[in-house]
């Protein structure tokens, strides 16, 4: 198989993005098995190239067949010149931001490139006429066929999300059998897909402290969550649940299931940054691409410094490969 083409997007050039990508291709054992095309504008990758006093190779290009396979592929993005401001939230890194991730998506949809990396973006300095979503996930969905799922994964821990970015007043309102399926679906779909797991065992978290012991504390997991999941055990799916989310990674319980099903955002993130201690991926599962990314942000706080940790990003391109390959072989 040829080298697997990885577009990488730059994220929020005031951010810590850049410098994790610069960061890691130092690193030429990654060029053996993928040829890397990162979406910016020369006088940014320039300035923090020398910013950080960086080694890595670049190849500068206008056309994606020029490709270097021993260096970092520049395509250049029509962006004026810009003067980083580490640290600080714009609206001008914001149109950077932008264009990188359009750039990027133009490219995997006319198969110029087979996956996606994204650096991080900062949601506030991105939001245009031209982008109205409230993160990646959105705008990916919008664009590229299917229906998107956070897929958070590292090693053999995977969680994946009922309800995403949206506010916590209204996940409850979104839970219904139907939707639990359609997404307890997805989960299965990928897992088969994306990993090779062809007979998936799935745990679902409660929606409600201690998942409502029994009405006390709402009644969402007795009336939806429970006949659900027993309605696809009598269809031989083997998901369980739902189990009280405050003890379920406590106890060790998610290393017996291949995936975790929580019900909102922070339900799912918050244990699995903590297990993954910065090594975990971001992946945008259910779409026609394939996108992973690091799970962290912008990190203004230490942008500019030199001290940002790339190893969630370089899972993100490793896992992407993986999934790559993966989908190839389901085919």
């Amino acid at each position: 198989m040829d080298k697997i083409k990885v577009g990488l997007s730059i994220g929020d050039p005031n951010g810590v993005g850049l410098e994790i990508i610069l960061s890691v291709f130092e690193d030429k054992s990654l060029y053996e098995f993928m040829t890397p095309i990162l979406f910016a504008s020369k006088n940014i990758v320039e300035f923090q190239k020398q910013h950080f006093n960086n080694k890595t190779q670049l190849n500068y290009i206008d056309k994606i067949h020029d490709l270097n396979n021993r260096k970092l592929n520049v395509f250049e993005i029509d962006i004026k010149n810009y003067n980083v401001n580490f640290g600080i939230q714009s609206e001008e890194a914001g149109v950077i931001s932008f264009e990188s991730l359009k750039t990027a998506s133009e490219a995997i949809k006319n198969e110029l490139i087979d996956v996606l990396v994204t650096a991080p973006i900062n949601k506030k300095s991105i939001q245009s006429q031209k982008f109205q979503f409230t993160g990646h996930t959105e705008y990916l969905d919008m664009n590229f066929n299917g229906d998107s799922l956070m897929f958070m994964v590292s090693n053999d821990l995977r969680v994946a999300l009922v309800t995403d970015h949206i506010p916590i007043n209204r996940v409850a309102e979104m839970i219904s059998s139907d939707f639990l399926k359609f997404k307890i679906n997805q989960v299965l779909i990928s897992l088969k897909n994306d990993f090779g797991i062809l007979k998936p065992k799935l745990a679902v978290l409660g929606l409600n402290p201690h998942s409502g012991d029994n009405g006390v504390i709402g009644n969402e997991d007795d009336l939806i969550v429970k006949p659900t999941i027993e309605e696809l055990n009598k269809n031989r799916i083997m998901v369980y649940g739902p189990f009280a989310a405050d003890t379920f990674f406590a106890s060790e319980n998610y290393k017996g299931f291949d995936a975790v099903i929580a019900m909102y955002h922070d339900q799912g993130l918050i244990p699995f940054k903590t297990l993954s201690f910065g090594n975990g991926v971001n992946f945008t599962a259910g779409l026609s691409l394939i996108r992973t990314s690091p799970d962290h942000g912008t990190a203004f706080d230490i942008a500019g410094k030199g001290i940002a940790n790339f190893n969630s990003f370089k899972a993100a391109l490793l896992e992407s490969i993986k999934i790559f390959k993966f989908r190839n072989h389901f085919k």
